[in-house]
């Protein structure tokens, strides 16, 4: 399945080079072509007396990214997008969209629903720190398959509709709205948790032909000329298995300032999903007790930036994320696990289209089993490139 996935790729990327080489008059389309790419190396320094194995992308790791939009009509686009990163190639973006006015827009296809505020800025390019905030994890946290990574791992590109739109009262406020259907998150008949490989199989296919649904609503105030804030919240809902019985809920909320050269963020999400129990014995907890059938998984962040120049920029981050409730009996997590992180680093302009970060991460493990609290420190160095 590995391989196929990686000629699908290649297929694909090939297919969007083929387009951008051909002359704009071959097909009287207007079209862009966009990519970024970032390198970036994590060194993590574990405490020597710690027996935990390793389970983070450490050193060296890349990510791509090529994208090619093409509008079609006055009312009609497409937008391809093909992806390299740790989980190999990935068909990000795959979609038409039917443009009936600002206020309604139609798109169907395969692209990443719209949900909470980091979606938007998922590539590296579009990013600050050479990582994403923990509740959108994609594996680069440490302890990330105890963690079964974040709370909504982005990006999360899947098959399906969504309708969109926003309208601007005056020049001051601006309220948008999305809703979609899609196939959803994907797990096994006795999954103890969501199997986020299973979304990106080769072929794309619903596990249980039942479309998960979700949506949001923001609103955005214009203060001053650089100045706005903008307030949103998210849901969806869906089942995961292929019999669905076994349910999940996300709900989220973001929140952003900006205030001339300095951005602040904050988002929230908690994620409710159901566990089997069709097999207790594989559970850490009686299913009649007070842990349920079911568990929470939420956290937050707060991302404050500010342009310390023209070309430098310095940026704070501080995240957290909490597990409660019950669990496969071997894991390495507590009924209660809590995983908090802070976050200092810069990013400056070498010269057009090239960038550097560098950042450093204190980690603060804590599992009410074990009593005991766990810190780790690591650090990041990445060159981003854009065109």
């Amino acid at each position: 399945m590995m391989v196929r996935s990686h000629w699908l790729g290649l297929t694909l990327a090939s297919s969007v080079l083929l387009a951008l080489a051909l002359p704009t008059s071959s097909f009287g389309l207007e079209r862009n072509f966009a990519g970024s790419g970032q390198l970036d190396y994590h060194l993590v320094r574990q405490p020597r007396d710690t027996t935990l194995p390793r389970t983070t992308y450490d050193a060296f790791t890349a990510e791509f990214a090529f994208k090619l939009a093409v509008d079609l009509s006055d009312h009609v686009s497409a937008n391809v997008k093909v992806c390299y990163g740790c989980h190999g190639f990935e068909l990000g973006m795959a979609y038409f969209d039917y443009r009936v006015a600002d206020e309604l827009n139609v798109r169907v296809g395969r692209f990443s629903p719209t949900f909470g505020a980091f979606t938007l800025r998922h590539d590296p390019a579009n990013q600050f720190l050479s990582d994403k905030p923990l509740i959108y994890d994609m594996g680069r946290m440490l302890r990330s398959r105890e963690w079964n990574q974040g709370v909504l791992p982005s990006p999360f590109p899947d098959n399906g509709i969504e309708l969109n739109g926003m309208h601007w009262f005056g020049n001051v406020l601006q309220l948008d709205y999305a809703a979609w259907a899609a196939s959803g998150f994907k797990g096994d008949e006795s999954s103890l948790d969501l199997d986020f490989q299973q979304s990106r199989a080769t072929y794309y296919v619903d596990n249980n032909g039942e479309p998960s649904v979700g949506g949001r609503m923001g609103v955005t105030i214009r203060l001053a000329s650089s100045s706005d804030m903008s307030l949103g919240g998210s849901a969806q809902y869906g089942h995961f298995d292929p019999e669905r019985r076994l349910s999940y809920s996300i709900l989220g909320g973001d929140f952003a300032l900006r205030l001339g050269p300095t951005d602040l963020r904050i988002e929230y999400l908690l994620r409710r999903q159901q566990i089997d129990d069709q097999n207790p014995g594989a559970l850490r907890y009686d299913m009649a007790g007070t842990r349920g059938n079911f568990f929470l998984k939420q956290g937050a962040y707060a991302e404050l930036r500010t342009a310390l120049t023209r070309d430098i920029d310095l940026v704070g981050r501080m995240d957290a994320m909490y597990r409660d409730g019950n669990l496969a009996k071997l894991s390495p997590l507590s009924v209660k696990s809590t995983v908090l992180r802070y976050t200092l680093g810069t990013m400056f302009v070498l010269t057009k289209g090239l960038r550097a970060k560098f950042s450093s991460e204190i980690w603060d493990f804590s599992d009410a089993d074990a009593e005991q609290h766990h810190t780790e420190v690591s650090w990041h160095a990445a060159l981003v490139g854009t065109y």
